[in-house]
């Protein structure tokens, strides 16, 4: 962490700018003056706040989020930027932090971890290995974002994506960039183009860039795209082979999530016992140590409940329950998916 000995302008000006405020804004933030700042930004090392200033500049600092102080770092001393080897040791620490954290929804932690090497690098300088970490930061921002709901936009898990697929086109790793395809396509069907993000999975499920358990879920995923256009008979046959595929590479937790997709595909078609049936193998085979897979878990048990009229409170009361869940930890995809349910059963 960066602590500074005498405040001048030029490290007020720096403060200001990696907080991301205005003029106006980091006077009000700090409780001075206008002009005051004005005067900082206009003189910089030239001149120095008073003593009971710099003591409020010390805090500001000090009150600073990690990402903020990886930016004012980084506008001080540019020549830092570029990374050094215990950089990268640190940054690859990170990054697995971080995918534990998306992992379980800790959302805030993983957004810090990857905002203060995101905030603080300038991937214009780096060497391949670090735009490597660059572009691995980049994927995890975005599955964040897509678990979050921000798919779409210029702040969003499809510009990450998108950012991050240049950057590994760029240094030919081309697993890296099927992946992201992959995930584009996810992106895709959650925001309503079935028929493009099926035909997307489908060409990606026989794709030699990506693993085998890649594939399957590519295989997977054509059958969801189908299965919510309506398409359920041919939905339920990919979704079979997919599970088939998963069996045989030993993959418990997918072979258990492609359950869980049978299910709903049963659902649609209107056969609620089969639906039942996979329901039931999904939920005492997986594993709900995340609040998404309790989620998506609970939302599908509760949908299929709500479309037998014998069985509709008891639906309601899991969808109740995952709604609970989704909104404490920020799931707003889910929760939309959720309320998109309630509504197709009241009309």
């Amino acid at each position: 962490m960066v602590s500074v000995q005498q405040w001048t302008g030029r490290e007020a000006s720096a403060l200001r700018a990696a907080l991301r405020m205005s003029t106006r804004a980091f006077a009000e933030h700090l409780g001075v003056a206008l002009r005051t700042v004005a005067k900082w930004e206009s003189l910089g090392a030239e001149t120095q706040p008073r003593p009971d200033t710099q003591a409020i500049l010390d805090t500001a600092l000090a009150r600073a989020d990690a990402a903020a102080h990886a930016r004012f770092e980084a506008v001080l001393f540019p020549e830092r930027t570029s990374a050094r080897p215990a950089d990268y040791e640190t940054w690859t620490e990170d990054i697995e932090r971080a995918v534990v954290c998306v992992s379980r929804q800790d959302f805030p932690f993983a957004s810090t971890l990857l905002n203060r090497w995101l905030g603080s690098r300038d991937p214009r300088g780096l060497d391949g290995k670090g735009l490597y970490l660059y572009g691995r930061s980049l994927v995890l921002l975005g599955d964040l974002q897509r678990d979050q709901g921000a798919i779409l936009g210029p702040l969003s898990a499809r510009q990450s994506y998108l950012t991050a697929c240049g950057m590994f086109a760029e240094l030919g790793i081309p697993r890296r960039v099927a992946q992201i395809e992959l995930s584009l396509a996810v992106v895709q069907e959650m925001s309503g183009q079935l028929d493009a993000s099926a035909r997307h999975y489908e060409l990606l499920a026989t794709d030699g860039r990506l693993s085998p358990r890649d594939r399957a879920r590519a295989r997977l995923w054509v059958g969801t795209a189908l299965s919510k256009e309506g398409n359920n008979e041919y939905a339920t046959n990919v979704m079979r082979d997919a599970t088939r595929a998963f069996e045989n590479l030993g993959e418990p937790e997918d072979w258990s999530v492609a359950h869980q997709k049978l299910a709903l595909a049963h659902r649609g078609a209107g056969d609620l016992k089969q639906a039942l049936h996979y329901i039931d193998i999904a939920r005492t085979t997986g594993t709900v140590d995340s609040p998404m897979q309790r989620v998506r878990l609970d939302t599908a048990y509760g949908h299929i409940l709500l479309s037998d009229a014998a069985t509709r409170n008891d639906g309601l009361s899991v969808l109740d329950q995952a709604a609970q869940v989704a909104r404490q930890f920020g799931l707003s995809h889910q929760l939309r998916s959720i309320e998109g349910i309630r509504k197709g059963q009241q009309g």
